[in-house]
């Protein structure tokens, strides 16, 4: 028999490296790293100390529970909202190009200057938003200082910085559906609202899916807007995974923060892959 050439395996020998040295080494180092006390200069092995520690402070644990909330509500909105832009932006509207345009302009934008503008806009006594208020008679709510709203204020700056992404990945979904299905349900007598969820929401599940995924990814995953609006605060209030980690590092707790990171990256894993996979089987059983 011939022998296979190696030939082939030239061309993956680049990413594999690159795959193995920014990624599979550092994921392994850091679950070891995640079972000792270590620095700089030495580490002496704990085992499951760190995570223990993790899941037995109230505020560390308040990190992972905000961080589920915050994916799960941002990465529901732009599904829904970036749905319903898609269908009206490519319904023939006035100057569609332009909104199309302004739809995704934030998605252009810094983080962190997204995050310093709304501080400023969303400040208790001299913020646009609660003077637009106080003139119609409405008392402006502590939007990033009140703790029962920080981070539903971050979730709704997230919103509205990320559904322009969505609303592109679904207006390519919708561009790609043939005007045939509308017409044969046109025939049949389905209305608008039929033919949207009849046609429209089952021909967009590719679209749907790509983006339900990177916004969980986004949402579990986020730490910038989070660290440029409230630093976690007032407290703990909107504290999530990323942004504990990152104060556990500042502190000088380098096994505790690794943990974190460990188990941040674990939650996406575990929430990510199976919603994938899950999807995925759906779209090819179609």
């Amino acid at each position: 028999m011939r022998k296979r050439s190696p030939y082939p395996y030239w061309f993956v020998l680049p990413a594999a490296v690159i795959f193995t040295v920014l990624f599979l080494v550092p994921t392994i180092a850091s679950f070891w790293f995640s079972l000792t006390n270590w620095d700089l200069f030495d580490a002496s092995f704990i085992g499951f100390e760190n995570y223990q520690q993790f899941f037995s402070e109230p505020f560390l644990l308040r990190g992972v529970v905000n961080t589920l909330f915050f994916a799960v509500l941002t990465s529901g909105a732009k599904t829904v909202l970036g749905l319903l832009l898609a269908v009206l932006l490519t319904s023939g509207m006035f100057a569609q190009g332009l909104q199309r345009s302004i739809v995704f302009f934030p998605v252009l934008v810094s983080t962190i200057g997204v995050g310093l503008l709304f501080t400023e806009l969303m400040h208790p006594t001299e913020g646009v938003i609660n003077l637009a208020l106080g003139a119609v008679g409405i008392p402006g709510p502590g939007w990033l200082t009140n703790p029962k709203l920080a981070l539903f204020s971050v979730a709704m700056v997230d919103i509205w910085r990320g559904v322009g992404l969505a609303t592109l990945i679904y207006i390519a979904g919708l561009a790609s559906i043939s005007p045939d299905y509308y017409e044969a349900a046109r025939i049949d007598g389905a209305t608008r609202l039929q033919q949207f969820w009849r046609v429209t929401v089952p021909l967009v599940r590719p679209a749907t899916t790509t983006v339900i995924i990177l916004s969980l990814i986004g949402g579990l995953r986020l730490f910038d807007l989070i660290w440029a609006m409230t630093r976690g605060g007032p407290g703990f209030a909107s504290d999530v995974l990323a942004s504990v980690v990152y104060k556990q590092y500042q502190a000088g707790f380098y096994g505790l923060s690794t943990a974190g990171n460990v188990i941040l990256f674990l939650l996406i894993a575990v929430l990510v892959v199976p919603l994938a996979f899950r999807f995925y089987r759906k779209e090819v059983d179609q």
